[in-house]
């Protein structure tokens, strides 16, 4: 999940371990085979090189092959394997790694996502500084599709194969499962890039709207946050997406659309520069009352959409910001409250004004903007418009309001919780909006969210979390939720899930590995949904405390170790190869060779340059 992912530290991807059919080892006998890696020799290099590889136990089959391959090209494999990503992260933050096995997917649709978070100076996940690779990203931020591919082939050469930042294994298929004897196959969604819409979800009896949950699973237990700056990871990217409304959406092949959105229509100025939203006026915040959702009588509107993306683009909004990068091309947001102004400005690469485009399929037309968002009357023709404006042309900056992290919270809510100083904000004192804590049942549970989109969490524990229907949201449309209640079961092993599946304890299956499709189609009840997805795998390495952030030598040696051909053969031609984040979204045409020569070539160098010093 990366969306991206994301993906995020970015968004860790699993799989089950399966020793049928494959031609890797196990971890007891993992040093015991000296057959080298398809078309390629064991590298000649009398003193292997000690390389401790990072990941979850849910990732085991990928860090084994990987191990494998590393071992046949002169490498001494340390695996450290943690069971679930809180763990994972902590071992990340204290350098406890030369290469990382993470994975990031593009739940936005646009390059840019691909690359910004992950590799540039400052991003909310990079852990490098490289003014060549921050100056190339820049530059295809600003460019159309027909000039970024020039740039972004320019940034991967960079990137991976001159300075072997990543080491990239595969690009991943999207796969979910689900019970169709229960679930109505209509209502089951599976997109490029978007979360899986829960408001859409549906029983093929619906008789159980009101009186069953719909029963999703997910291998995180522990949430980042419930607040949709503050985390951009797979523990809470469907969640957050499913409970915070956001100005657009994607469709399913990821074009922009205002359908299922905060906004009915909206529209880019001459310059791309300036970007207008009119908004809905059916949707108010929900609030958890007794354990139950509630309509708390507050409608969603501008001040909460100004609010909401300012915070977004400021890092020092909020403590651990981890999304502020992806916004950060908003110079400002604003209330439009004057008819005229839309009238007088025209649309980008058009002839129609900013006032026709947003009234196109209204029921009625503007007849007046209104600065209150209590006053606003769709019916009556009164509206709420907000204008974004960005720091230079950047038409991507749309892509990323439909990201979870441009979720509209509460300003009044809010800033009700959040009243600690940033700078001073101690974790052991203070508590955020948003913090899991307060949704976890137990001594400290005080659900205090306040959440604009379809579903409110209620509360979780160890075992699942639990989402009821906002009642307050587009009441009466075809976005209301059909479903009353939602339930995550928390299942850390890919086996399990599957099981749960097939036995009924879940409904949907979000994430199957490609090595159990055969057994998802022999099994008549299920039914299983794949498309190409934005998910690429990759090593990340360590660029602070160790020998791989030194040395690019050692850096390539590991790169071209890699055979992406053993994944693809092991996953049934399920993966897809890849050079780089961006694989999925541009294609380069650049391709990573596994080559046992060059790694003797680069260990030499790398073993050279330590004896001299």
């Amino acid at each position: 999940m990366i969306k991206k992912s994301k993906v995020v530290i970015p968004v860790i991807l699993g799989a089950s371990l399966m020793l049928s059919g494959c031609n890797f080892t196990t971890k007891d006998d993992a040093a015991a085979s000296p057959t080298p890696s398809a078309g390629a020799t064991a590298a000649a290099n009398t003193t292997p090189v000690d390389i401790e590889l990072l990941g979850m136990s849910s990732n085991e089959t990928d860090l084994n092959i990987v191990r494998d391959q590393l071992t046949k090209n002169g490498f001494n494999v340390k695996l450290n394997i943690q069971p679930d990503y809180g763990t994972f992260k902590a071992q990340q933050d204290a350098g406890n790694f030369d290469a990382a096995l993470s994975s990031w997917t593009t739940v936005t649709g646009n390059p840019d996502y691909a690359v910004r978070s992950l590799f540039k100076t400052g991003g909310d996940y990079s852990i490098m500084s490289d003014p060549e690779i921050d100056k190339l990203i820049d530059q295809a931020a600003g460019q159309t599709p027909e000039q970024y591919t020039e740039t972004y082939k320019t940034f991967e050469q960079k990137l991976v194969l001159d300075k072997a930042y990543i080491a990239p294994l595969y690009n991943s298929l999207k796969a979910q499962a689900f019970n169709q004897d229960v679930l109505k196959k209509e209502s089951v969604r599976l997109s490029k890039s978007r979360s899986l819409p829960w408001e859409e979800l549906d029983f093929k009896d619906t008789a159980k709207r009101a009186k069953d949950p719909i029963i999703l699973q997910s291998t995180l237990p522990s949430l980042t946050s419930l607040d949709p700056i503050k985390g951009n990871d797979g523990s809470i990217n469907i969640i957050n997406t499913n409970m915070y409304v956001r100005l657009l959406n994607l469709t399913d092949d990821d074009k922009l659309t205002a359908e299922g959105s905060l906004s009915h229509n909206f529209a880019i100025a001459n310059g791309n520069s300036d970007y207008y939203f009119l908004l809905r006026d059916d949707i108010d915040f929900a609030q958890i009352k007794n354990k139950l959702a509630a309509d708390s009588g507050e409608r969603v509107g501008a001040e909460d959409v100004i609010f909401s993306l300012n915070r977004a683009k400021d890092k020092n909004s909020v403590p651990n910001h981890r999304t502020f990068t992806l916004h950060e091309h908003i110079k400002n947001v604003e209330l439009v409250t004057d008819p005229a102004v839309l009238e007088s400005v025209k649309v980008s690469g058009g002839s129609d004004t900013i006032k026709s485009s947003l009234e196109k399929g209204l029921g009625t037309k503007i007849s007046s903007l209104v600065s209150d968002k209590k006053q606003a009357s769709n019916k009556e023709g009164k509206y709420q418009v907000v204008k974004l404006t960005t720091t230079e042309p950047f038409p991507q900056v749309l892509n990323y309001l439909a990201h979870q992290s441009a979720g509209i919270v509460s300003k009044k809510q809010v800033e009700s919780i959040n009243t600690y100083d940033v700078a001073k904000y101690d974790v052991n004192k203070d508590v955020a909006y948003g913090d899991q804590a307060t949704i976890t049942e137990g001594a400290k549970y005080n659900n205090t969210l306040a959440t604009s989109g379809p579903y409110i969490l209620s509360y979780k524990n160890d075992y699942e979390a639990v989402f009821y229907k906002n009642p307050g949201y587009m009441k009466g449309t075809k976005y209301e939720p059909k479903v009353d209640s939602i339930k995550i079961r928390f299942i850390k092993d890919a086996e399990a899930s599957l099981s749960a599946l097939r036995s009924g304890e879940i409904h949907l299956y979000y994430g199957v590995s490609e090595v159990k499709f055969d057994v998802v189609k022999a099994d008549t009840k299920l039914s299983l949904q794949t498309i190409p997805s934005n998910a690429v795998s990759y090593l990340l390495f360590n660029t602070k405390n160790r020998e791989v952030a030194k040395s690019a030598d050692l850096r390539k040696a590991i790169l071209y170790s890699i055979n992406q051909d053993e994944f693809l053969a092991y996953y049934k031609n399920n993966k897809f190869k890849a050079i780089s984040t961006l694989s999925p979204l541009v294609k380069t045409g650049l391709e990573l060779k596994a080559d046992s020569a060059k790694v003797k070539d680069f260990l030499s160098k790398y073993n050279a340059s330590k004896s001299t010093k």
